[in-house]
């Protein structure tokens, strides 16, 4: 109860939350303006996959019920309407063919003849034959009648009420489960797309941090460009320093296009993953290095490892006591079931002859005796099914060791890659400026200009791939941990 209070609480916040932004996009009618937090709360109320996973949720707790209405009164109605087409039952007493009666049964007919009517004489038995005197005698007392078979109609309440099944209570029980698996599984489908938001935030920064050098970098090499024609043309150059400094200069106009591509690319992934229009435009308001020193990268590699915080490990949990319930339900093949029943006819319309009572109130009493062994099959099964559970369960926590592990030396990996590669900006930079001094005073080639620079790009794009790398072995890390 209280994770649902907890769920529904969220739920309504983060449409709160989102209702905010899009009154707040719509009255300013700029650009949506998101921090890496608020592009998440984004996330969790708009991302279509989540909303599948909360209908997930909802349809679990239909289940809890429909489980537990099964052991509820059960009420049922039903109008039955049957015609007999005017048929005639034929009820003829004593009218049939002459039978041949003995003495003695004559003289014991004759007794129990003046028992009755005394006034009855052995002389009467002359009038009439054996057989024809009965005849009259019980064609008087019950004379020939026909019941006509009119159109009969029915209406019938029954009201049952289960009152004992252990598969029911076991039933319940594993509903609630199933209920449990689905919040685990809702749970761990919002820490994916977390994950993937984040991860986008960060790719959309990082290919804007190269962007942005790239253009600085343009616009220095347009720089030379225009020096080096100057120089050109007072002599101090020649015409390949020309030719190579325009070459290197379109390659870069050309990177500049591509890396534009890419990074609307990965804003339109981002914007799928928050549940956004491919139209509707967004900006992100932190920034790389500001993120960056913030996911305290160090911290993650002291922190225990608990596998009971993994939500993965907590979904093999529950479906470990599931497989034990279904132990349980199979077993429950052996005990009795017992319910009762009452039922109410209302006679709506009826013919002479109805034998049916109106009301009609029973137990039933269900209790297996012998299934050849099948039900003791059933059990086996479900036994061999918790066990391998059991040992799923040792899996799963085996592995999420080993990948705590191998997170924690990706991370560490990255870090010392990251120190690595924000050393060698600082000497590609300084080694480019040289090199520029140099050419500026006729000491070095546009070659070695050109080189230079190259090598500067390139360090500055292997700096943004170390930041992009730890940053991402971070998030791996708090995804295993449950702390995103």
């Amino acid at each position: 109860m209280k994770r649902n209070i907890r769920n529904i609480a969220y739920t309504l916040i983060l449409s709160a939350l989102s209702l905010g932004t899009t009154a707040a996009q719509e009255a300013t009618t700029g650009p949506l303006v998101l921090d890496l937090q608020g592009a998440v709360d984004h996330a969790m109320a708009h991302n279509k996959s989540l909303q599948n996973s909360r209908l997930e949720m909802e349809k679990s707790d239909r289940s809890i019920w429909e489980a537990i209405a099964q052991g509820l009164p059960q009420v049922s109605g039903s109008v039955d309407y049957m015609t007999y087409f005017n048929y005639e039952m034929q009820f003829n007493f004593g009218t049939g063919s002459s039978v041949e009666f003995t003495a003695e049964q004559m003289a014991d007919a004759y007794n129990q003849t003046v028992a009755v009517f005394p006034s009855f004489t052995p002389a009467d038995l002359a009038n009439y034959s054996a057989g024809s005197y009965y005849e009259g005698v019980l064609a008087s007392m019950m004379p020939p009648t026909s019941i006509l078979m009119s159109d009969q109609a029915t209406a019938t309440l029954q009201v049952s009420q289960l009152i004992f099944s252990g598969q029911y209570i076991v039933g319940i029980q594993t509903a609630k489960l199933a209920k449990l698996i689905s919040e685990q599984s809702y749970q761990s489908s919002e820490l994916s797309i977390k994950e993937a938001v984040t991860s986008s935030y960060y790719l959309v920064l990082i290919t804007q941090s190269s962007l942005d050098i790239l253009q600085k970098n343009l616009e220095i090499m347009e720089d030379n460009l225009t020096q080096t024609r100057v120089m050109f043309k007072t002599g101090m150059a020649e015409q390949t320093d020309v030719d190579q400094l325009q070459i290197t200069l379109n390659q870069l106009e050309n990177s500049k296009k591509a890396l534009e591509r890419n990074l609307e690319l990965n804003y339109n992934m981002l914007r799928f993953q928050l549940g956004l229009d491919a139209t509707v435009a967004i900006t992100l308001s932190d920034d790389l290095e500001s993120l960056f020193s913030g996911s305290d990268p160090e911290m993650a590699l002291l922190s225990p490892f608990k596998a009971e915080n993994n939500v993965n490990y907590q979904i093999m949990q529950t479906q470990e006591e599931i497989s034990g319930k279904m132990l349980d339900l199979q077993k429950w093949n052996y005990g009795p079931t017992l319910a009762g029943f009452y039922n109410y006819n209302k006679k709506i319309k009826t013919t002479g002859f109805d034998m049916n009572p109106n009301n009609l109130a029973g137990l039933s009493l269900s209790v297996p005796i012998f299934s050849s062994g099948m039900r003791k099959a059933q059990v086996d099964q479900a036994r061999i099914d918790y066990n391998m559970a059991q040992i799923n369960k040792s899996i799963m926590e085996d592995q999420l060791s080993v990948q705590e592990k191998q997170f924690k030396y990706n991370l560490q990996s990255s870090l010392e890659n990251y120190e690595t590669q924000k050393e060698n900006v600082d000497v590609a930079r300084r080694v480019y400026d040289n090199y520029k001094r140099k050419y500026e005073q006729g000491m070095a080639s546009s070659l070695d200009l050109t080189q230079a620079n190259a090598n500067y790009l390139d360090a500055e794009s292997n700096y943004l791939q170390a930041v992009l790398e730890v940053m991402n072995a971070k998030l791996a890390l708090d995804k295993l941990n449950n702390t995103l």
